[in-house]
């Protein structure tokens, strides 16, 4: 089915953290079908080179840089090299995390530590980093992936859940700062996205039926559909949308 085109997304300097697969990789070949210029971050070496290897349509290819964003000082190096490629970024997607399941019981400072500098702490430095960008360039988007996890009270994941819920505190602690330079940040929310490493270790039977009996819309949510969304924070079509949870979750109640 043919999906929206965005004109003004066409040569656009997109930067998306943690691009290489799931959800982050849907973004980064959305982005790329729409013409703009994408860089993507990631560690997964692999699932990048599979990424580019699906694109090879594309003519506008995107650039895939190696990096570690825990390590601040090698992700404000990677986004400044990133900038060299494809010129002062007008949209960042915060998309980098990972929602490991623990237990309060088993988890130490370390495990705290970790948690945030893979779910929050390289969202805001991403933020900060590209902000001279958009001021320069007269306006901007940026795309926090928050989580609809903590706001159902879904167990497995406290560290997760809290800093996912930090994200939204961040786009409101920032939405009037940024504003008066109109650039705009939003949070992008999924609910249970159904990408292959959810499929492969948490879709059960148990996870079926709780689908079929929480998510209003039938069918499985897919990365594709927080993409589209994430198309049109990006573009000037949501020029007066900032401060916000874009919830996609096929009406999860």
């Amino acid at each position: 089915m043919p999906m929206t085109r965005y004109p003004s997304l066409q040569g656009r300097a997109v930067l998306v953290t943690g691009g290489a697969t799931g959800i982050g990789a849907a973004f980064v070949e959305h982005f790329a079908r729409q013409g703009a210029n994408v860089v993507f971050l990631d560690i997964d070496d692999s699932g990048a080179q599979a990424l580019m290897d699906n694109l090879t349509d594309v003519e506008n290819l995107p650039h895939y840089l190696h990096c570690d964003i825990t390590d601040i000082a090698a992700f404000q190096a990677a986004i400044a090299q990133g900038r060299r490629k494809v010129g002062a970024f007008s949209v960042l997607v915060n998309n980098a995390a990972n929602d490991a399941r623990h237990t309060l019981a088993d988890t130490g400072v370390a495990d705290f530590e970790r948690s945030v500098a893979v779910n929050l702490r390289h969202q805001y430095f991403a933020i900060q980093a590209v902000v001279p960008d958009m001021k320069a360039l007269g306006a901007g988007s940026i795309i926090c992936l928050g989580s609809t996890g903590w706001m159902i009270k879904n167990s497995g994941y406290p560290l997760y859940a809290m800093a996912k819920s930090a994200v939204h505190g961040l786009v409101n602690g920032l939405a009037r700062e940024l504003g008066q330079d109109s650039i705009r940040i939003n949070a992008l929310v999924p609910g249970w996205v159904i990408t292959e490493k959810q499929q492969r270790l948490w879709l059960d039977a148990e996870g079926e039926a709780q689908l079929r009996r929480s998510q209003c819309l039938p069918g499985y949510l897919r990365a594709d559909d927080l993409a589209r969304a994430a198309l049109f924070l990006a573009a000037d079509d949501s020029r007066m949308c900032t401060g916000q949870d874009f919830i996609v979750d096929g009406g999860w109640v």
